[in-house]
């Protein structure tokens, strides 16, 4: 499997493959490339619809010209907790952040939202943030408001007064139950359009038609929501002294 930089050629092969709606991995495939390279090359240069390789190319000309100037000040990454490799969090994190971009998350939102899930507490603050992602305090504002309007993120004060986002063990909950919500809403509003458009008429039927579907669906979300919350309450199990071998059962 070739190492290295990405060529202009393979750049190109990438824009090729996602114009043709190929995944990552099959274009990574085709490369001979790990998926998470082909990843990091998309998301670093627009995304997925955004992608040109003539401009990422010239991007990572510009990138690796500043790298070697010299640094005004060194950034040290987080210290891991239980024995993490760092490269291997950061990798995920990118392919985490990937995956809640592509269900409709913002880039920055996305890359906040997977900080947070990445971290044990479940909680970092506006500096936390700031470091870690190495954006302006603004962009980390606009994100977590952002968050919050969509029931991912609260804020609470810390012992030391500082605010901190968190993502608690109830926030997918309540999440799909404003989705079930806002669906609800769609099927009350195409029901209306029935009566006004004529009960019988082929505008009115489809409208009838969309209501029911989303009716039907939006029920199973909150019931489904209702009967799963538990799940998002399990604790970890404490973790095993040995941790090479299989786990074994309680004596």
């Amino acid at each position: 499997m070739p190492g290295g930089r990405l060529t202009q050629q393979e750049r190109q092969q990438i824009a090729l493959g996602l114009a043709d709606g190929l995944a990552y991995a099959e274009i990574a495939r085709r490369l001979d490339r790990p998926t998470s390279t082909v990843t990091r090359e998309v998301m670093r240069n627009g995304g997925p619809t955004a992608y040109r390789a003539d401009l990422a190319h010239r991007a990572t000309e510009r990138r690796a010209h500043r790298r070697k100037q010299p640094a005004p000040r060194s950034v040290q990454a987080p210290p891991q907790a239980h024995g993490r490799d760092a490269a291997a969090v950061r990798e995920y994190e990118e392919m985490l952040t990937t995956v809640l971009m592509g269900s409709g998350a913002p880039k920055m939102m996305a890359r906040v939202l997977a900080s947070l899930y990445t971290t044990d507490a479940g909680s970092l603050t506006a500096a936390d943030l700031v470091q870690r992602l190495q954006v302006s305090p603004a962009s980390v504002s606009k994100a977590v408001a952002f968050l919050e309007g969509q029931g991912l993120v609260r804020r609470e004060r810390d012992e030391r007064r500082r605010e901190r986002y968190v993502v608690d063990d109830d926030v997918w909950y309540q999440s799909m139950m404003a989705s079930a919500r806002g669906t609800a809403q769609l099927g009350e509003t195409a029901r209306q359009g029935v009566g006004v458009l004529g009960r019988g008429t082929p505008a009115a039927t489809r409208l009838e038609n969309i209501a029911r579907f989303v009716d039907f669906v939006s029920e199973s979300i909150a019931r489904a929501a209702d009967q799963a919350r538990e799940v998002l309450h399990t604790k970890p199990e404490a973790p095993s002294d040995d941790t090479t071998g299989p786990s074994t059962g309680r004596g």
